[in-house]
């Protein structure tokens, strides 16, 4: 099959959570994704994984730091860190999550196309330490493809999707950490990633609740990245919510057609043109490649940053006066680089902590 690539810069009823979530850290050291050199690993059984993105205030990668620019912050607390990486090449394991409603049918031909283009580029041909699935939601959540090391069989399901319906925003991240065959290793190596392509609306659901859908991410280790399909002069409640998601879990959110096509023009509704008030006019070839260039980009922003994250592992050195907390707090810090962005997981919930269900609403 003739593949098309993008290049990269440098993806039942309510059960309690203790009983769905998978735990973030195996009692026994995981076995390796795949035995390969330079990717065995050796994990203790309290060890929290950090996977960290760094990029200046222009939005640019920083790719040039070493262990010694880190610090971690647990609880306030000052750690040492036991691990650190930042090769290009990290095992991953990828959850492509795709919104079928009726949100995604005006650019879905577009989409959809730039989706194909982040699967084939996280997903290498040949290469054991990278695995993905789909699971697609509309009226319902569905497990399209389940975990694979062959994109093709995501690609092709994706090629004859077409949107429709509402949207089980929620059931899908719980299916993404409960229905799906898990990879050896995980979350350790290798690591869990979410990419959602969609708005964050959600008007299906019917198993599981926004509050308890951020606590099951973070219980499963999973950094979730966001395309939205969210259109320009649009605002939503599903916004703030899918913001965070995604920046409490240690990813963000792109807007491609919030932020791209019109970001030049002044007052937009406003401001009468010509041709209306588009800088481009719908349906001709300079709006429709805009529209495409637009996703690609964001798409393309995803990709590097899943690519170009630094991980840090530590064992956390608690203060034995401290009365146990059933969740962590994370800060990180690069004292000696000013101006950079940061982004990072907020926390993590110890082995021993209990969930506790919150009323779906």
């Amino acid at each position: 099959m003739l593949r098309r690539t993008v290049p990269l810069v440098a993806l039942y009823a309510l059960l309690p959570l203790a009983a769905i979530c998978q735990p973030p850290a195996p009692a026994q050291p995981p076995a390796p994704a795949a035995e390969q050199p330079g990717f065995k690993i050796a994990v203790q059984a309290r060890e929290v994984i950090l996977p960290v993105s760094v990029t200046d205030d222009k939005g640019r990668f920083v790719s040039n730091l070493d262990v010694k620019d880190f610090q971690v912050l647990d609880e306030g607390r000052p750690q040492h860190i036991t691990y650190f990486s930042h090769n290009t090449r990290q095992p991953v394991v990828i959850g492509f999550l795709v919104d079928l409603s009726n949100s995604s049918r005006i650019y879905w031909n577009v989409y959809r196309e730039a989706t194909m283009d982040l699967v084939w580029n996280l997903l290498p041909v040949e290469d054991t330490r990278f695995s993905g699935y789909l699971i697609t939601f509309a009226n319902d959540a569905e497990v399209a493809v389940n975990t694979t090391q062959d994109a093709d069989k995501i690609t092709d399901y994706l090629r004859k999707s077409k949107p429709g319906g509402a949207s089980a925003f929620y059931d899908a991240i719980l299916m993404a950490c409960t229905s799906r065959t898990l990879v050896r290793g995980e979350p350790f190596e290798p690591r869990r990633v979410i990419v959602v392509v969609g708005d964050g609306h959600d008007t299906a659901s019917k198993k599981i609740s926004f509050d308890q859908v951020i606590e099951l991410a973070k219980r499963n280790l999973v950094t979730i990245y966001a395309v939205s399909t969210q259109s320009f002069g649009f605002n939503s409640d599903s916004q703030a919510e899918l913001e965070r998601l995604t920046r409490e879990t240690g990813g963000h959110v792109e807007y491609p057609l919030a932020n791209g096509l019109y970001k030049d023009v002044a007052g937009y509704i406003s401001t009468p043109k010509d041709a209306g008030n588009y800088v481009f006019e719908a349906g001709t070839g300079g709006y429709a490649a805009e529209i495409a260039g637009a996703i690609t980009n964001a798409i393309l922003g995803i990709a590097g940053d899943i690519t170009t994250q630094y991980i840090l592992r530590y064992v956390p050195d608690d203060d034995p006066d401290a009365k146990p907390k059933p969740f962590h707090h994370i800060k990180v810090l690069i004292p000696g680089v000013p101006g950079v962005v940061i982004r990072a997981r907020d926390g993590y919930y110890p082995q021993t902590a209990e969930a506790t269900p919150v009323p779906k609403k």
